[in-house]
């Protein structure tokens, strides 16, 4: 064989500079495949010809008298079938016999099949129809019964297409009747086997060795996907199959595992940005080839998040009407373990894909959940709705929630419970701070005009106040994150929202359980309502109070959403809450050391609103009636409560001038003092003392003493008398909850007053005559000997 030679140029320095080193490689290999193909074909064509040779040789051509005596056998053969049309060798022309000669010669003549009547020199037919050849077949009488066939693939060779067929064998119906009767035996041979009973142990072992199985199948997918996400998107098919566990033995807890594991794969190889989908536009556009894999993977990925949040869904339906599937394989009881599992799973991905897809249908299915029978599934449903709103930074979360809730309480009639809509205290939306943002924090930069650079600027000065311009626009939009606009528009949204709400339960439900919720929601948003509402508001608070038909608590909500309407925006109104002053005074001896303690908060912050906050609007006499009064409230209440308050008549007494008109003995004004008269203006209040802080500066908790010494001399802001700056610093509702006594444990601990070892000596003084009586002389000897010292050292 001649190897090929490449007689193509090489290419030039310049030109392979010019040259990526990917293309020469291209071309190299292109130049190597085509050697080798160049190659194998010559090979080919050789060995051909070279069988060609070996067969020619192998050939020899018959002569022309052994061929005749063979077709003379042929004749003989058939003489009895055929009859006698040829005429002898010896009876033909000499014309003729010299023509067979001549054939004779030629080895096409010999090699060709004598029987067949065509002529020479005919050409074979390279596409001959297969129904005239079954025609030129002989037809023949039936004269046995036709059998049945069974019609193989034909066989091709030089001839033609060879059918191939076979006799399809028959059998005896006495017969078939004896193998079906022999089958049914074996059938019932075999059905009468019983079955290997295992043992209980043996039940659990193989139940441990298929969860094991089910486990490491589990994290070999999971760590597959995990690593290569891109490339092992189809396995995230596989792992969610999972979810139709068929097993009955291991089918609660593989389906529990598989959502469990498919929520943190989902947590971990989510895009940060919402997938939107492909217009037919971008469809038809062609692309590089990464950004088709990223496409491909994007919209994997939706699928499949999406079928996986529908077989959660799911799971809670089933569980919820209390259906079972058709094939029985989880038992009714294990559907509401499912379902919690479930439950758990969408709460994770609501609070750690809030800007992934599908994130509204989320929201849909937990926020009805928040009022679930199932006390364990609600409390799983309010912590993710309470940590989505304290993460919720722009608000578009917050906003799907508040809407989701609005529509709930509409359509249950109001008949939900309070929790639900105790959520919206969590909405991280500051009072005014959030308008002082959006104005103060990112003010519109102004830059000059055309003509105020042309009249102030040379040509010099605009060109480098140009350049500096356009930085300041780029370092602008770079520092916005979102924009400040938007927060407050969305935020604006929600809260009214939260407020047509609460304002629909004020004047249909006032007597459902969720108005303590409302009056705590309003207490807490009230300076946001818009002024229009405010008389409206104020009149309905009032009737509330005054129809008797409100709580302790409620009554202080109702008195705290006042004064937050009236301390924000209403500050500019001309409205005197008088009678809610007053309802405060009637009611404060409400509170105890027993269950209404808890609500000394809100009393205290009813009273940073009532006089801290609108110090110009409260007289004398009145701050006189709420000292006293609250003075006296002081002895009634556990420690944190009597700090609490001592720590607002701290306040009162620095904030008005003459409050200590208190301290003195002597009377500064006519009346008698009237304790029991609930009109904190006319209870002549100045007439009395503060009698009870003697008695507070001997009580038992050290905090609540210092305290009352300090008032006592006047609540002095320095010197001996003051307070430490711990206690000075701090407000009175953080003092409340910093002395607590919910765990049953002393703030600070409190110190025994006589040691162990006197506590004994003066037992063994006191106490010897009358105990040593009645016992034997030798114990009392010995007990001598341990008192003695005792009582030396005391």
């Amino acid at each position: 064989t001649k190897a090929i030679k490449n007689t193509k140029r090489v290419p030039s320095f310049r030109k392979l500079l010019r040259t990526s080193k990917i293309k020469l490689d291209n071309k190299l290999k292109n130049k190597q495949y085509k050697q080798q193909s160049a190659a194998k074909k010559y090979r080919k064509e050789q060995k051909k010809l070279r069988e060609a040779v070996r067969d020619a040789i192998s050939r020899k051509p018959f002569p022309l008298e052994e061929c005749k005596k063979k077709q003379v056998g042929k004749c003989l053969l058939r003489e009895e079938d055929e009859e006698e049309d040829a005429l002898p060798l010896d009876m033909m022309d000499e014309d003729d016999l010299k023509l067979m000669e001549d054939l004779a010669q030629k080895a096409s003549f010999l090699t060709r099949d004598l029987s067949s009547n065509e002529p020479v020199h005919v050409k074979k037919r390279k596409c001959e129809s297969v129904i005239d050849k079954y025609e030129k077949v002989p037809r023949r009488v039936q004269t046995e019964p036709e059998k049945e066939v069974i019609h193989l693939l034909p066989i091709k060779d030089k001839g033609g297409i060879i059918p191939q067929t076979m006799e399809k064998p028959v059998l005896n119906v006495a017969q078939d009747e004896e193998e079906d009767t022999e089958e049914m035996e074996e059938e019932e041979d075999f059905n009468e086997e019983p079955l290997p009973v295992l043992t209980p142990e043996e039940m659990a072992a193989q139940r441990r060795q298929k969860l094991q199985e089910r486990k490491m199948h589990i994290a070999a997918l999971a760590s597959a996907i995990l690593s290569e996400p891109d490339n092992n998107i189809k396995k995230l098919k596989e792992l969610r199959a999972m979810l139709t566990e068929q097993d009955p033995n291991v089918a609660v807890i593989v389906r529990k595992l598989v959502m469990v594991s498919l929520m943190e794969v989902f947590k971990d190889i989510v895009p940060s940005y919402k997938i939107r989908p492909l217009t037919e536009a971008e469809k038809a556009t062609k692309v590089k080839k990464e950004t088709q894999k990223l496409r491909e993977f994007e919209e994997g990925l939706v699928s499949q998040y999406k079928f996986y949040l529908e077989n959660l869904e799911q799971t809670i339906k089933d569980w919820k009407q209390r259906k079972l599937k058709k094939s029985n394989v989880i038992s009714l009881k294990a559907y509401k373990g499912l379902a919690e599992i479930a439950v758990k799973c969408l709460c994770e991905l609501l609070v750690a894909l809030p800007h992934f897809n599908f994130h509204n249908n989320i929201i849909v299915l937990i926020v009805p959940l928040m009022n679930d029978a199932s006390k364990m599934i609600s409390e799983l449903c309010f912590e993710a709705v309470k940590k989505l709103f304290k993460q919720d930074k722009l608000g578009y979360a917050s906003l799907g929630v508040v809407k989701v809730i609005s529509g709930l309480v509409r359509g249950r009639n109001y008949d939900v419970r309070p929790e639900v809509l105790k959520v919206f205290l969590h909405l991280r939306i500051k009072e005014v701070e959030l308008q002082k943002d959006s104005e103060d924090i990112a003010p519109k930069k102004k830059f000059m005009t055309y003509k105020e650079k042309r009249k102030n600027l040379s040509r010099m000065q605009r060109k480098w106040k140009k350049a500096e311009e356009k930085l300041e626009r780029e370092l602008l939009e770079a520092e916005a994150s979102e924009s400040k606009e938007k927060k407050l528009k969305l935020h604006t949204e929600t809260l009214n929202i939260v407020f047509v709400t609460y304002f629909r339960i004020l004047k249909k439900a006032q007597k459902s359980p969720l108005l303590p919720a409302v009056l705590e929601g309003l207490a807490k948003f009230a300076h946001l309502i818009n002024v229009e509402f405010f008389d409206d508001l104020l009149i309905v608070l009032h009737s509330l109070i005054a129809s008797g038909g409100l709580s302790y608590r409620e009554s202080l909500h109702c008195i705290l959403s006042a004064f937050h309407i009236l301390s924000g925006q209403g500050d500019v109104l001309n409205i005197d809450p008088m009678k809610f002053y007053t309802h405060l005074y009637k009611t404060l001896f409400s509170l105890h050391a027993g269950g209404t303690n808890g609500d000394t908060e809100i009393v205290l912050q009813c009273l940073d609103v009532m006089f801290a906050k609108r110090r110009k609007q409260v007289s004398q006499q009145r701050a006189l009636a709420f000292l006293k009064r609250l003075s006296t409230l002081a002895l009634h209440v556990l420690p944190n409560s009597s700090v609490g308050i001592l720590a607002t008549n701290r306040v009162l007494m620095q904030t008005f001038p003459k409050m200590d008109l208190l301290l003195d003995n002597e009377s500064q004004g006519s009346g008698v003092y009237l304790p029991e008269l609930d009109e904190p203006e006319h209870c002549n209040a100045q007439n009395t003392t503060l009698w009870e802080l003697h008695l507070l500066q001997r009580h038992y908790h050290p905090t609540v003493q210092k305290f009352a010494a300090h008032l006592i001399v006047g609540a002095p802001t320095e010197g001996s008398g003051a307070l430490s700056l711990d206690l000075s610093q701090r407000p009175a509702t953080e003092l409340f909850e910093a002395y607590s006594m919910r765990g049953m444990t002393f703030n600070p601990p409190v110190a025994s007053v006589t040691p162990r070892r006197k506590v004994l000596s003066h037992l063994s003084v006191s106490l010897y005559p009358v105990w040593v009586a009645g016992f034997p002389e030798p114990f009392i000897q010995y007990v001598r000997r341990i008192l003695m010292p005792i009582s030396v050292t005391s």
